[in-house]
């Protein structure tokens, strides 16, 4: 059965002066900004030993306790739908996600998600805060996602999540002939009259992108990114917002781009290319267990690797 959990932090020096429930944000950044609220609301929270608000200002050094409630987990459905595993073991199960598989269940998606899948292969994570997930993928952005077995594992992953030690590098197709590569340093958050969108935003969290470029078609480019930071959308904003955007992308991708003299093959893989071209290709950690930096690749998805021959040879044959 879940019981409660007590959680404690200090509140360090970068954090002095924040809202609390801005600096709780920060400190628990496993934990929703809106669930912290509830419960400074519920009196889960005590500041210095006091129940605070969460407007209230913090400062260096002030001590913080949570009560938080039992997990929902138990609620939630083990399914039985094929992962694929790329590594397991006692402490972290390395996955490689395929696109239109939703990470967790949600308004919307109560079932079929990766978190059922994940509590049918190995029912023990139900005892575990979002059943081990500590990262997640867009629903149709595939490739490598770890998740953690047992609650030392999840906060040994939080912890080099935090301090972007974590090394995750995405291979993407953008619309456009880029130059050269670079770094976008630009905060990212919520796009300030369509909600469900994100957006490069002064008011955002910090969000830097490393990108290189791999291979130039006629109107696109295959590049390869790497993340310092993990905020929602990251690579599909800041390609977007450097006019770059990214093929198949429904919400930030723009008007579809087929080059001149397109044969009807690469024009059929292009506009039948549903989804953002977008995966999530290594995956680079210390291991929870041993202490030790390991790592993991995997190959592109089958319908990436179609759209990226297709461009290859309408390159070719025009370049002739």
């Amino acid at each position: 059965m879940n019981q409660e959990k007590k959680l404690s932090a200090r509140i360090p020096s970068e954090l002095a002066g924040q809202r609390l429930d801005q600096a709780l944000a920060a400190l628990f950044a496993d934990i929703t900004r809106s669930r912290l609220q509830q419960w400074i609301e519920d009196g889960r929270v005590l500041l210095n030993g006091r129940v605070p608000r969460k407007r209230d200002k913090v400062k260096e050094g002030d001590a913080v306790e949570i009560l938080a409630p039992p997990p929902v987990e138990g609620n939630w459905k083990a399914q039985a739908i094929s992962l694929e595993i790329v590594h397991e073991d006692g402490d972290i199960l390395v996955i490689n996600k395929p696109p239109g598989l939703v990470v967790h269940p949600g308004a919307g998606n109560p079932e079929g998600t990766l978190l059922n899948a994940l509590l049918n292969h190995a029912p023990a994570l139900a005892v575990l805060p979002r059943a081990g997930i500590v990262h997640r993928l867009d629903k149709d952005t595939s490739g490598l996602m770890v998740v953690a077995k047992t609650e030392r594992a999840r906060r040994h992953l939080i912890e080099q999540l935090q301090e972007h030690s974590v090394e995750r590098e995405y291979l993407t197709i953008v619309s456009g002939v880029m130059v050269a590569g670079g770094t976008i340093d630009a905060p990212i958050g919520r796009h300030r009259t369509q909600r469900t969108r994100m957006a490069v935003s002064d008011r955002g969290k910090p969000a830097v992108s490393h990108y290189r470029v791999m291979k130039k078609y006629r109107a696109h480019t295959l590049v390869q990114v790497k993340l310092e930071s993990g905020r929602t959308h990251q690579i599909r904003v800041h390609m977007a917002h450097l006019h770059y955007p990214v093929v198949g992308d429904p919400v930030y991708g723009g008007r579809l781009k087929i080059p001149a003299g397109a044969s009807e093959h690469l024009k059929n893989e292009l506009r039948h290319f549903k989804r953002q071209a977008l995966h999530a290709l290594k995956l680079s950690l210390v291991h929870p267990g041993t202490g030790k930096r390991v790592q993991w690749a995997t190959s592109v998805p089958e319908d990436m690797s179609k759209l990226m021959e297709a461009l290859a040879l309408d390159a070719k044959v025009h370049s002739k």
